[in-house]
């Protein structure tokens, strides 16, 4: 591990354990080798440092929106953590093929499918990138989900902590799709990964995808 990255991961867990009550025991679970791609739902800035600095030393890469780097304080530890860059609104094509490379070399890519934070901790409408990924790559899933960070700024401001509770899924790929347009299948395959979140979530932080009794597992093969 280099320097940079030593300093941030004690940075982060020094940040994240003053804000929050962690409950980090099934991250003991994530594969110590082999490539993988985790998706997690998101819903505040701080979770992504404190679950990055708690999968160390596995070497973590993030899908990041390319808008951080404008900010050379944040450039710095993105490039530390060796962040991916992604373009706002599309052309991803370089960032994809990263996101490849770094599969291949047996390493995490990690990505929030949502694309934004929520705030409220709501699953929100996901997007598709992470199902091409794992197509092209072959490299198994892991659902992750964290829950209770949603409320942690009026404790914050009463100096008390929060808990904030991390619970994993069954890592899963995805079968081939027959007889079936690209477009529908891979919008299909999305909608059973996020039923995947949904599940491991209280039913009050479900969203969009909250009528989980109708999720189907057509294209879904557990490891």
């Amino acid at each position: 591990m280099t320097f940079s990255r030593c300093l941030l991961v004690t940075l982060f867990r020094g940040l994240s354990d003053a804000v929050f009550r962690v409950h980090p025991e099934q991250l003991a679970d994530v594969p110590s080798r082999g490539p993988l791609i985790i998706v997690m739902n998101h819903i505040t800035i701080l979770e992504i440092p404190l679950i990055y600095s708690r999968l160390q030393p596995r070497p973590v890469r993030g899908l990041v929106l390319a808008d951080h780097w404008k900010n050379p304080i944040i450039a710095w530890g993105l490039n530390a953590c060796g962040a991916i860059p992604l373009q706002r609104g599309g052309g991803n094509l370089a960032s994809f093929n990263k996101a490849l490379d770094v599969l291949k070399a047996g390493e995490i890519v990690l990505i929030m499918p949502e694309g934004t934070r929520s705030g409220d901790g709501q699953l929100q409408p996901a997007h598709p990138g992470v199902v091409l990924l794992a197509l092209k790559s072959g490299a198994p899933v892991l659902p992750i989900v964290t829950h209770g960070g949603e409320n942690y700024m009026p404790k914050l401001k009463k100096l008390r902590r929060t808990d904030f509770y991390i619970t994993l899924g069954k890592p899963f790929t995805f079968k081939p799709a027959a007889g079936m347009p690209a477009s529908q299948a891979r919008k299909e395959m999305l909608d059973e990964l996020m039923y995947q979140l949904a599940a491991l979530l209280p039913p009050a932080n479900r969203g969009v995808y909250a009528d989980l009794p109708a999720a189907p597992q057509k294209f879904l093969e557990f490891c």
